[in-house]
């Protein structure tokens, strides 16, 4: 392994794209890292539940949220808001989307190797 490894989102190694939203995948580190751009109106259980062929976002995320807003919906049922500035952690098992006018801007440490591929 070498002492170091620089990488950039603007030249990802995996795009995948889907409705109102993508992520710009880098491989480093033996890991993947995302920066998830979505935009108002995006669901995922609307835009990535196709893809993914499971009822909930299964992936667990690790994330920091760089611009907009985003609604989350666990499975148990709590509900909460995440916004600019917040460190997430989730647990696989959920539904979120865009609220308001403001595209959301996302790194995600967590969850890149599993989110937006089929999982059912």
């Amino acid at each position: 392994m070498p002492d170091h490894e620089v990488r950039n989102v603007s030249a990802p190694d995996e795009v995948r794209e889907f409705p109102l939203g993508k992520g710009e995948i880098v491989n480093i580190g033996g890991g993947q890292v995302a920066r998830m751009t979505l935009q108002p109106g995006w669901r995922w259980s609307e835009h990535v539940r196709p893809v993914a062929g499971t009822d909930l976002c299964q992936a667990p995320h690790f994330q920091y949220v760089i611009s907009g807003q985003v609604r989350v919906r666990m499975s148990g049922g709590d509900e909460f808001d995440v916004g600019a500035g917040d460190v997430v952690l989730l647990q696989p098992g959920h539904d979120a989307w865009v609220v308001g006018d403001e595209p959301v801007t996302v790194v995600d440490w967590g969850g890149a190797h599993v989110w937006g591929k089929p999982q059912g």
